[in-house]
């Protein structure tokens, strides 16, 4: 008798053990999650633990209003009191959907002063990272009553480095300038660039919507960092028609499995290699597969002329641009060379970066509670545009959650 019951107790130990172990294995183990993240989770395993146990499954009680399983107020009764009900619409899209159009800012590129240094560069983006925030946001807070007159949103802006002009990678990458393309045009979409050591940005890619190719330059040239850098001329900057594929499989998170990276892939001339074009349709289908099939795209898409109307037989794919993570620098360059349209020899040039994305949506997060100091600027300048006047809650601005 007393082997059974040291026999249930060492099983019941085994149990308990096990599910501590799976416990806390889903909550330590999460990649590059914060303390708040891992409260969240934890509170989370409270209703996703497959358990039979409900919230009024308690033998707790106190003086606080009663509610029923779904939090509605219940009388003395029992019975669910009355509430508003919401008719809530589809949420709609934003008035400048239209054409997403590519800006590409490099620093170096685009300063005239050649005593200017890297370092200085540097320094005069990160100065100006704080206003170029506020700007995008400016852009993508509207409505009906104010500032209406907004014609582009910024959907996003991020940071890049250009490891693939380091030594190591000259023979492989072919890095020409953007004036000496045969298809650089004045636009970019912005994601910050860094230098090779990740420690340094040394430009920024903008993706714009918007109705009209001038509504998106205008905005472009407003920008407080093209600005301080070209005073707000924007004819050397390139600029490109992006068809974003909108395949629900080519949304990865950014950093998910890796660090996140871009490419900007032109293709070689039609003029020189007749054929380019036929050739792109003629591998498109086996294109996408491999994008999907990497399980890593977080967006992509054909580079076009910057036409006025997509539909402009003139708006021709010159180029694809795609955002991606990779576990490290080679890898990536891997994933990018093994691409069909590499391997079938259709670029002429490639260039690879690694990128931080800046969060200018508009879309405000909540205050971090266990680090209050992390969300302490992104609180001030929510503060600072609601006293402005500009639309800052969710409800008032739901395009931005498409």
């Amino acid at each position: 008798m007393n082997s059974l019951k040291t026999a249930a107790i060492i099983i019941s130990l085994s149990l308990l053990a096990s599910t501590t172990s799976t416990s806390a294995f889903s909550i330590i183990t999460t990649p590059n999650v914060n303390a708040n993240a891992r409260l969240s989770t934890k509170l989370q395993s409270f209703y996703a633990d497959s358990s039979d146990y409900k919230s009024s499954d308690s033998d707790f009680t106190s003086e606080e209003e009663s509610a029923s399983e779904f939090g509605v107020p219940i009388d003395a009764n029992g019975n669910e009191e009355e509430s508003p009900s919401v008719e809530e619409t589809p949420v709609p899209m934003s008035k400048n959907a239209g054409s997403r159009f590519l800006a590409f800012v490099y620093d170096r590129a685009l300063t005239q002063d050649g005593e200017i240094g890297v370092t200085e560069l540097h320094d005069n983006r990160v100065d100006l990272s704080e206003d170029h925030v506020l700007f995008c946001r400016k852009a993508n807070l509207y409505n009906e009553t104010f500032n209406a007159e907004s014609m582009a949103d910024v959907l996003w802006s991020n940071q890049i480095d250009m490891h693939c002009k380091e030594k190591a990678d000259q023979s492989r990458w072919r890095s020409q300038s953007w004036e000496t393309r045969r298809y650089a045009h004045p636009n970019y979409n912005d994601h910050m660039l860094l230098s090779s050591d990740l420690g340094r940005t040394v430009g920024h890619v903008m993706c714009i919507e918007s109705t009209s190719v001038e509504h998106a330059q205008n905005l472009l040239s407003n920008d407080p960092i093209v600005q301080k850098l070209t005073g707000g001329d924007i004819s050397n900057i390139p600029f490109y028609r992006w068809r974003h594929i909108r395949d629900y499989s080519l949304r990865q998170d950014d950093g998910r499995n890796g660090v996140p990276n871009l490419l900007i892939a032109l293709n070689k001339c039609p003029e020189e290699v007749p054929g380019v074009a036929e050739l792109r349709e003629e591998i498109k289908n086996d294109y996408l597969e491999y994008l999907i099939r990497s399980e890593r795209v977080i967006a992509a898409g054909p580079l076009h002329l910057p036409t006025e109307f997509k539909d402009d037989p003139s708006s021709i794919a010159i180029g694809d641009f795609f955002l991606f993570n990779a576990p490290d620098r080679e890898d990536a360059i891997s994933f990018a060379e093994g691409s069909p349209a590499a391997q079938a020899g259709i670029y002429e040039s490639m260039k690879l970066h690694r990128f931080n994305a800046f969060d200018v949506t508009g879309k405000f997060a909540a205050v971090d509670s266990v680090n209050p100091h992390r969300t302490k600027h992104t609180e001030e300048m929510k503060e600072a545009l609601e006293h402005w006047g500009y639309p800052v809650d969710d409800k008032e601005t739901k395009w931005l959650n498409w």
